[in-house]
């Protein structure tokens, strides 16, 4: 598409339209990854150090507008500012973390008859960024950052919904001292600027993170030119109890696993399995927990859960509960904005829609389970495989389940599914390849073989 249009970005706590922003053309996209790829050359030809120093730059002046970040972050994606604030530190950890990982991307040398072979581990070119509006500043750090550590270019389309924050980054780049070109945001809509960007044969890999649908178009249309890949997909995440575990401090915790950014996460713990002879004391408490979470505005100090980004998903969230559903309600504010309450439906058969789909809002179902081998039948009862959780004092049952579960990423006693340091992704059709860790960086890079001949 050669013709302009505009995005409109609303605030989904008012419904109020806060800006609106020019979107990137087919025309613009081309024109962008020809820059990228000049600046690519330049930056990495550049000695590692200096590579390094730039990236700690950019980290050091996110962390000097953390708040600016943070509030525009509520304003565009309904996020608490509790929760924006982390996210905008997550982008100045991740760019330190990997700024550290500059000089140590070195390859190997292989012992080898009649010479010596070494490796080395060059960077692919541009890199094609598609970042979500559930975590817009995180997530597009997440392939942003090791993909310039290991001497790309980056060319990063966000949501339609929420490119504020991105745009934003991009002139804190310029501002740190990162070369024009480098790293740059184009705002469009994903059939146009997102599509080109997939199909450009200037574009090495793309980084996609969104819904498994749009997922396996993206690996369709990149595998016509052979295009690397790297997918974070949906989930439809376990919580598991069992009755050994701290039931008290399983039920406290249950609430914001599924609640957190309002649900729209894909490593939400939707599914609660719990172990039948505690499936009473777990409810009881499970209740009040639900009840007593604040639900409001996203800017005030004291709210845990905001709205959704969308009149579309707040329609999607409706149909999956009817009215009448038996189960646990929160509250939630009446009015102009997305509002959806905190809801754990129960009663359910184990492959009803909302116990099998990913709802991608705050509703969680809880299904009984008999033992160690129906728990884990009933975590890997689905297409997706992201993250989960297993509640249990005994470390051995922790280990077996843990290895017995489909997902890329579990917790024992705890919700935490992403730190920067190690890394992260799906099994099934929660994606492909893996984000963060110390592997992040080679996710980027080609591995070239050299055969140095010793023979007299």
């Amino acid at each position: 598409m050669s013709s302009a249009y505009e995005l409109e970005v609303l605030n989904p706590a008012t419904e109020e339209v806060i800006a609106t922003v020019r979107g990137a053309t087919s025309a613009d996209v081309d024109a962008a990854v020809v820059r990228a790829r000049a600046a690519q050359q330049v930056w990495a030809a550049a000695a590692p150090a200096d590579r390094a120093r730039l990236l700690r730059r950019f980290a050091a002046v996110v962390d000097e507008h953390i708040e600016e970040l943070a509030r525009l972050e509520v304003r565009e994606a309904g996020h608490t500012i509790g929760n924006a604030r982390w996210e905008a530190g997550n982008v100045r950890d991740l760019l330190d973390f990997s700024a550290g990982g500059v000089e140590r991307l070195s390859g190997r040398q292989i012992p080898v008859a009649g010479g010596l072979d070494i490796t080395l581990l060059e960077p692919l070119g541009v890199i094609g960024v598609i970042a979500p509006w559930n975590f817009p500043m995180p997530i597009a750090a997440w392939g942003t950052a090791p993909a310039l550590a290991a001497g790309n270019a980056v060319v990063l389309k966000p949501a339609e919904a929420t490119p504020l924050t991105a745009l934003r980054l991009a002139e804190l780049a310029l501002e740190a001292g990162l070369p024009e070109g480098l790293f740059q945001v184009l705002p469009g809509a994903g059939a146009i600027a997102g599509n080109e960007l997939v199909e450009h044969p200037g574009v090495a890999k793309i980084v996609f993170t969104g819904s498994t649908r749009v997922g396996k178009q993206i690996m369709t249309k990149c595998a016509d030119r052979v295009k690397r890949v790297t997918l974070e997909l949906g989930g439809k995440s376990p919580n598991i109890v069992f009755a050994d575990a701290d039931i008290e401090a399983a039920a406290a915790a249950t609430p914001m696993s599924f609640l957190d950014n309002s649900g729209q996460d894909c490593c939400a713990r939707t599914r609660i399995l719990v172990q039948r002879s505690a499936y009473d004391r777990f409810m009881e408490l499970l209740g009040p927990a639900i009840e007593e979470i604040v639900v409001g505005d996203p800017a005030d100090e004291k709210t845990q859960m905001g709205p959704l980004i969308s009149r579309v998903q707040l329609d999607r969230v409706r149909s999956y509960v009817a009215d009448d559903a038996p189960g646990l309600r929160g509250s939630a504010p009446e009015g102009p904005g997305f509002w959806f309450p905190p809801t754990v439906l129960t009663g359910l058969d184990a492959d009803a829609p909302a116990a099998v789909e990913e709802v991608f809002g705050p509703v969680a179902v809880v299904l009984p389970f008999e033992d160690e081998a129906d728990a884990v039948r009933l975590a890997n009862a689905t297409d997706y495989g992201l993250s989960g959780s297993v509640w249990t004092r005994d470390i051995g049952r922790a280990l077996r389940v843990s290895r017995a579960v489909e997902a890329g990423n579990l917790s024992v006693n705890s919700h935490s599914s992403v730190r920067y340091s190690t890394p992260f992704g799906g099994y099934k059709q929660s994606g492909l390849g893996r984000e963060l860790g110390p592997d992040a960086l080679t996710a980027f890079t080609e591995t070239k073989n050299v055969f140095i001949s010793t023979e007299a």
